[in-house]
């Protein structure tokens, strides 16, 4: 499923699904599950990086500069304080959308 509209509103990503669906994701939470591995992390040939804990007590850091459409199956999104190496499938943008209300958090684990 592709999005019909993206947009920011009141503190929300706010996200149109082709099937007239709608999913609001705070930017907050959106901003602290970024999936680049500056953020979560990443295993390469079973050896797992954490990366160090981002300080994110910035206004800036929940702040969105623009959203690109990359290819037609993610956004790139680009916050005000500079980050922007995180891209959101339209996949992941709805799983976070159906786990925000469980509280559920997507840390990646080691494969080992």
């Amino acid at each position: 499923m592709n999005p019909k509209t993206i947009k920011v509103e009141n503190k929300k990503l706010k996200v149109v699904w082709t099937d007239e669906t709608s999913s609001e994701i705070g930017l907050e939470y959106l901003r602290r599950e970024c999936p680049c591995a500056n953020c979560k992390g990443e295993t390469i040939l079973f050896k797992t990086m954490r990366p160090v804990k981002k300080d994110l007590s910035s206004p800036d850091v929940f702040k969105i500069q623009k959203i690109e459409i990359i290819g037609g199956y993610a956004a790139k999104i680009i916050w005000k304080d500079g980050h922007n190496t995180g891209l959101y499938t339209w996949e992941y943008l709805k799983t976070l959308a159906d786990d925000k209300a469980s509280g559920k958090s997507h840390e990646y684990k080691p494969l080992i």
